[in-house]
């Protein structure tokens, strides 16, 4: 079962139909939307600051989201997708935003709505990407404009991928595609 902890008076609120890895954490002033998955050995530390994430997002395993003491927060739009191993720290991430595995976002970045960001990369503090940009890098920086809808769609499905995955595990005896 996942450690779902309450800190300095602040507990946790977990939308409805989300699916919750037995071995993440979740600590604190955490507020999460409908139909998200959280998953194995991810931490949403908001002890210090608040964490609030919208509906069909997932934050695949390994992930660390945390924020600064009285100076940063995190946002998650709807439909992102936050990839394996990546740290979000006090950053806002836009709907259909793709934060690719092992990718590093610090404090006060924004990524735009149906933006990239690519695997491994380092988007520094303050960094402001747009809308529909892919960034790589370390530091990250511009590679090129992603086509809207295409980005769209792509996130949307990565997304309702990850809610079918989720159900496998919610709903052992059924096998869902």
């Amino acid at each position: 079962m996942a450690l779902i902890k309450t800190v300095r008076g602040f507990t946790p609120k977990i939308g409805k139909d989300c699916f919750l890895a037995d071995n993440c954490t979740i600590v604190g002033d955490v507020e999460m939307g409908d139909e998200c998955s959280i998953w194995f050995g991810t931490v949403l530390r908001g002890d210090v600051n608040s964490i609030r994430i919208g509906n069909r997002v997932n934050i695949q395993d390994g992930s660390v989201l945390h924020t600064l003491y009285h100076k940063s927060v995190i946002e998650i739009g709807n439909d992102v997708s936050i990839g394996h191993n990546v740290v979000i720290h006090g950053a806002k991430i836009h709907d259909y935003a793709l934060i690719g595995m092992g990718a590093i976002v610090m404090d006060d970045a924004e990524v735009g709505e149906g933006a990239l960001v690519a695997a491994g990369s380092v988007v520094l503090s303050r960094t402001k990407i747009g809308a529909h940009e892919m960034w790589a890098g370390a530091p990250a920086k511009f590679v090129k404009m992603v086509e809207p809808e295409k980005a769209k769609e792509m996130n949307i499905k990565i997304a309702h991928n990850y809610l079918m995955y989720s159900r496998w595990y919610d709903q052992p005896d059924k096998y869902f595609e």
